[in-house]
């Protein structure tokens, strides 16, 4: 009897010890799941912030692409009352931006639409090179604008106004434009124009002119 109380007291000992190591174990996890908790709450602060910031950053830049976009179509294209506007939805949780262009008609009407489906090229054309300057100058990009035959598109009786309206942008925007065109109204609205001569199978550059 006395060996089988020894045996009993014995694991009664083992039983409390494990209990007390368990219920040490479950409050330990406990606070941890509290701390995880909190911690989760403070992520999904964060990324509700995050998400505000970011909505935010999106409609400031729909304002300032309306109103670059507005003062080019409307410098270029002085025979159109052109403007834009932006329509801000939530798609799937998140902000999504359309831009409009809007053209007023003389008997008061008005008409909108994309560019690429309501307008022709030349407008297409413009809002495109001046939504890159929109984004080199939001990103903090180099102010650097490259334009490859770029306005090709443009009507023939728009290109001086063209050349003349990003002249007066890389001045006030201390942005550099390296436009390559054979249109000579691009030309005579370069600070400087160089030809490129191809001789024997090499290039060279002849300055023509300079503002």
């Amino acid at each position: 009897m006395i060996a089988e109380y020894d045996t009993l007291r014995r694991n009664l000992a083992r039983t409390e010890a494990l209990r007390d190591a368990a219920q040490k174990a479950l409050s330990d996890a406990k606070r941890k799941v509290l701390v995880l908790e909190a911690e989760g709450e403070v992520l999904d602060r964060v990324a509700d912030l995050f998400r505000t910031l970011i909505d935010r950053e999106v409609v400031d830049n729909a304002k300032t692409v309306e109103s670059l976009l507005t003062e080019g179509l409307q410098a270029i294209f002085d025979d159109l009352d052109l403007s834009v506007r932006s329509e801000i939805d939530i798609q799937r949780g998140k902000v999504a931006v359309d831009l409009i262009t809007v053209q007023k008609q003389a008997d008061g009407t008005v008409t909108e639409g994309s560019s690429t489906d309501a307008y022709g090229g030349s407008v297409a054309t413009v809002e495109s090179v001046l939504l890159r300057i929109v984004v080199l100058n939001r990103r903090g990009l180099r102010p650097l604008l490259l334009l490859d035959e770029s306005l090709a598109a443009v009507a023939e009786h728009y290109v001086p106004r063209v050349g003349q309206f990003l002249a007066m942008l890389a001045d006030r925007m201390g942005l550099d434009v390296l436009a390559v065109s054979h249109n000579p109204s691009l030309v005579e609205a370069a600070t400087n124009a160089y030809r490129i001569n191809k001789k024997d199978g090499k290039a060279s550059f002849r300055k023509v002119g300079s503002a």
